[in-house]
């Protein structure tokens, strides 16, 4: 069994790296993000305060996280293991994690402040399927059009200038001091993140000592 945390700022491409993991090794991808999104498009209970929270550029509270986290891994669906992505946030949440769960490394995906809010400023989603595209990478073959669904591509509510620079202190601030806890239990594995998609995927299995698909060797 295999279970990894991965971190990095929002942008890094952290999440297209965790379904990449997952495709090929069976491992259930929980995006506290997804999980989030999920409860808007729902109109959940904790849809109208999500929403503000986020919209605002904040960190939804500790309480609230922890809540979901715990609820989502007692569904005890991880039979191969499980790669989290968005969690832990902070000291208090690493605590919370650790008392709770044992790990096999710690993921962080590096990459320059500038190079985020470039490829944040690029994103869009589709408002109707949700798959995620990026201006840079992966462009849809019609512009603002989801090459799917046929759905409008967006801009997702928290990708907003003022919003992303609020993230960015907040990751920096409370974050990423969270490393220096899993670096003491030598969990840390740093990854450049400035690459190909394939080029850091390509690291991470690297690093992680799993092996790399055909598709990854062929496109690194």
């Amino acid at each position: 069994m295999h279970k990894y945390i991965i971190m990095g700022v929002q942008g890094c491409g952290k999440g297209t790296q965790a379904k990449m993991l997952r495709e090929d090794f069976e491992l259930v991808h929980i995006s506290v993000g997804d999980i989030f999104r999920w409860n808007i498009q729902e109109h959940t209970k904790l849809a109208a305060r999500i929403n503000r929270i986020i919209s605002a550029g904040k960190l939804v509270p500790d309480d609230i996280v922890e809540e979901i986290i715990r609820k989502r891994l007692e569904d005890h669906d991880w039979n191969y293991g499980f790669i989290l992505d968005g969690f832990p946030r902070n000291a208090r949440q690493s605590e919370f994690f650790l008392e709770s769960y044992d790990i096999d490394a710690v993921i962080h995906i590096d990459v320059p402040d500038k190079l985020v809010m470039k490829r944040v400023r690029s994103r869009r989603l589709c408002s109707h399927c949700g798959l995620d595209y990026n201006l840079i990478h992966r462009r849809p073959a019609v512009p603002d059009t989801c090459d799917v669904c046929g759905g409008r591509l967006e801009r997702r509510k928290d990708d907003n200038e003022q919003a992303l620079r609020e993230r960015l202190r907040n990751y920096h601030n409370k974050t990423a001091p969270v490393l220096d806890l899993f670096r003491r239990k030598e969990l840390v594995l740093n990854v450049d993140g400035s690459g190909t998609v394939e080029e850091v995927q390509n690291e991470i299995r690297k690093r992680i000592s799993l092996p790399i698909s055909e598709y990854v060797e062929a496109s690194a």
